[in-house]
């Protein structure tokens, strides 16, 4: 049995702008677990300013290989392969590191299904199911904004989700009103995220404001820990919210019920290597059904290799809404893969 671990950092195609600043280069480890003849393959993808666990590359490569001796040694103990969901039972701190989770649940679920990349065996990684998905539209200036637009309807997405909050307001709704005078809300479907750039004595204006453009849905339009203006904002319902940033950092069932009872989202965004890894998803996915609040799964940027994980882990469901897994395309280093996005969707060929 051997385990080993690659830093590769994913190099943009373009500056990736959002309210948080501008990305150039984004940090991830690939995990290869080999054990009988077989590699299963996982990723560790971290948003430094967004992932919790993140404080510099020299401590966080530490704690990488702390759990990898960790699991090393119930490996040997045992003489065996931990199932992937048996995780958080055998090295219960990993739960406050869902990057670091991911990527071993996931090369764990590799190497089960015999290393082909089959995380799980479903209609989508059979190639039989395609996913629909939102065309990503990254701040910019104006010009460049309206280029991205253009570039997507071209190209079959019938859901944009635009960010903003970094250059003007003005300038944002402009665009914004330009593509709902061209577009109904029965031909494109509009989301937005603020990656919690609107602080409270503007946050009821900008509101306002777009809900003059029949949005779909707002992602995260304060920053998180806010909960009674979050939840007053969700029962004001201005423009649908959904909560992304805010369900970042909560592990525990108990803190997760809590949260969705006392705010009540219309919607929840899940990123695996931010919310919990693969079994936390799951069960924010669980809690989240229970109480009538809808879903939808995005990337952390990852590489082919996560991005693979994530899509295969949507089959596992039933779920019509369009998910934020369109993010194959923005490395120009990114590993061959067999996922192919066309038409505003995306399907193994």
């Amino acid at each position: 049995m051997d385990i080993q671990i690659e830093h590769f950092p994913l190099k943009f195609i373009r500056p990736a702008g959002t309210s948080r600043g501008v990305m150039n280069i984004k940090n991830s480890w690939f995990i290869t677990i080999s054990h009988s003849g077989i590699e299963g393959k996982g990723e560790i993808s971290i948003i430094e300013g967004l992932s919790k666990e993140w404080t510099s590359k020299t401590e966080f490569e530490g704690t990488i290989f702390s759990f990898i001796h960790d699991l090393k040694k119930i490996i040997s103990k045992n003489d065996s392969l931990p199932r992937w969901n048996e995780l958080l039972d055998l090295i219960p701190n990993l739960a406050a590191y869902p990057s670091i989770l991911f990527g071993l649940e996931t090369a764990l679920l590799d190497w089960e299904n015999g290393g082909e990349s089959i995380i799980f065996n479903n209609a989508f990684s059979r190639g039989e199911q395609k996913i629909p998905i939102n065309g990503l539209i990254w701040m910019g200036d104006e010009h460049d904004m309206l280029s991205q637009i253009d570039d997507k309807l071209q190209s079959g997405f019938t859901t944009l989700k635009m960010k903003v909050g970094a250059i003007d307001f003005k300038k944002e709704h402009a665009i914004l009103k330009s593509i709902r005078s061209r577009y109904s809300s029965k031909d494109i479907t509009l989301r937005v995220d603020a990656n919690g750039a609107f602080n409270s004595s503007i946050v009821h204006d900008r509101l306002n404001r777009l809900s003059e453009l029949d949005l779909h849905s707002i992602e995260q339009p304060i920053a998180p820990g806010q909960f009674e203006l979050m939840a007053n904002l969700c029962a004001k319902n201005l423009v649908p919210l959904a909560l992304d940033e805010e369900l970042i950092g909560v592990h525990s069932t108990a803190e997760k019920i809590q949260l969705l009872e006392h705010i009540r989202p219309p919607f929840i965004i899940l990123k695996p290597s931010l919310h919990g890894g693969i079994i936390g998803t799951k069960e924010w996915i669980e809690l989240a059904e229970d109480r009538k609040i809808d879903w939808w799964m995005t990337s952390a940027l990852e590489s082919n290799i996560g991005l693979n994980a994530i899509c295969q882990f949507v089959g596992e469901y039933l779920t019509e809404l369009p998910q934020g897994l369109g993010t194959g395309s923005l490395y120009e280093n990114n590993v061959p893969s067999a996922l192919k996005v066309q038409d505003g969707h995306i399907f193994i060929s």
